[in-house]
């Protein structure tokens, strides 16, 4: 239970009302770490809960402070982000989580005009979540200071690094205070995460949480064998399966997802795509119908999709397969989530089979296969 974590009784009460219960393996090891102090580096995949992870205890020690006397009342905390929707599904949760507190946060991000952003950071906040562009031109045009900020979290640092984000995060970094606490939270462990993390954090403790070669035991994983002409046949096929309420599809290309959403549409199956080169509306519009069940059906790439978090997919299809075989176990976990068995189809073309042979082998297990409708065309 959430009590024994030494939270307190409004963001207890705050996390009744959401349903949640009992702390998952990362919020059991980070959260009393976060409370001490400690600087943490957490190896961990969306869906492990890591948000609450950092986001609870952060809460807790800020509403503690808030009664003592501040140097400031500027921004006290900092939460980086690789991409708009998982910057905006972060705050959702801090505005949750501090329902009974009097703390604020704000979420700053590119792709939309930043007046509203400069008057929520006018009118004064506690906690800025964040992506690296758009925080440094407020930075720059001198409407945000970070000399007073006490925690900083460094989330999704891999696909941070993987978009081109390090010189930013460096000019970040620079602008924060040396006395800090610092926490960062990468999926996989590349050289660079770990250099990165030397020159961050400051005798840290390693929390690893589900790991990335663990694939979720609640998500049933099957492979259907298909050419790659027949692909979206295939797909319109499993998609009238009358399990498949709630699909989220994967392409390994924008135009690509552009062009899976479009085919359903015309096929009357509610779908639309989200990627990169949608304007910030647009994903905001798709991710939200996504979530009310007004879509049966979401495309996305991978960028993208790092801030899906949406509660009830019941099937993640990859309709391509990702050439990283730590991309396919990050797509698997947007399904079986909260004690609920998941699907994962995956639509393997001959020239994917080596990709399929990674996933397996990281894995450690050979995925089913499924006989489907077009399988002899497959073979002729």
């Amino acid at each position: 239970m959430f009590q024994s974590l030494q939270l307190s009784s409004a963001i207890t009460r705050a996390l009744a009302e959401k349903g949640y219960q009992t702390p998952t393996p990362i919020q059991q090891q980070c959260i009393p770490l976060v409370l001490q102090g400690k600087d943490v580096f957490g190896c961990a995949q969306t869906g492990t809960g890591k948000t609450a992870a950092f986001a609870l205890p952060m809460l807790q020690r800020l509403s503690e402070n808030a009664g003592a006397e501040s140097k400031s009342s500027g921004v006290k905390a900092l939460v980086l982000a690789p991409t708009r929707e998982l910057a905006l599904q972060i705050h959702e949760n801090f505005t949750d989580y501090s329902k009974y507190l009097s703390i604020k946060s704000t979420v700053i991000f590119g792709g939309v005009s930043q007046v509203n952003q400069v008057k929520a950071l006018r009118s004064g906040t506690d906690i800025i979540i964040a992506t690296p562009g758009r925080l440094l031109d407020l930075m720059q045009q001198g409407y945000v200071s970070l000399k007073h900020i006490s925690c900083f979290v460094l989330d999704e640092a891999d696909r941070m690094l993987d978009m081109g984000f390090i010189h930013d995060i460096k000019k970040i970094i620079a602008a924060l205070p040396k006395q800090r606490q610092t926490l960062l939270f990468s999926a996989t462990i590349p050289e660079d995460i770990i250099k990165l993390s030397a020159s961050l954090l400051h005798d840290p403790v390693t929390v690893h949480a589900n790991t990335v070669s663990s694939s979720s035991v609640l998500v049933n994983q099957s492979v259907f064998h298909v050419n790659k002409e027949h692909k979206r046949r295939l797909l319109s096929h499993v998609l009238s399966n009358k399990t498949v309420d709630h699909a989220l599809v994967f392409t390994r290309t924008k135009r690509g997802a552009d062009r899976v959403a479009k085919e359903l549409t015309k096929q009357g199956i509610l779908a639309a795509a989200i990627h990169g080169d949608k304007s910030q509306s647009a994903r905001e519009k798709a991710l939200s119908n996504f979530k009310t069940h007004k879509l049966k059906v979401l495309v996305a790439t991978d960028i993208a999709s790092r801030g899906i978090d949406v509660a009830g997919i019941s099937h993640v299809i990859n309709f391509e397969i990702p050439e990283m075989a730590e991309t396919y176990v990050h797509r698997i976990g947007r399904t079986g989530r909260a004690g609920v068995e998941g699907n994962a189809w995956s639509f393997c073309s001959d020239d994917e089979r080596t990709y399929l042979r990674d996933i397996q082998k990281l894995i450690q297990m050979h995925l089913p296969v499924v006989n489907h409708p077009f399988e002899q065309e497959t073979n002729k």
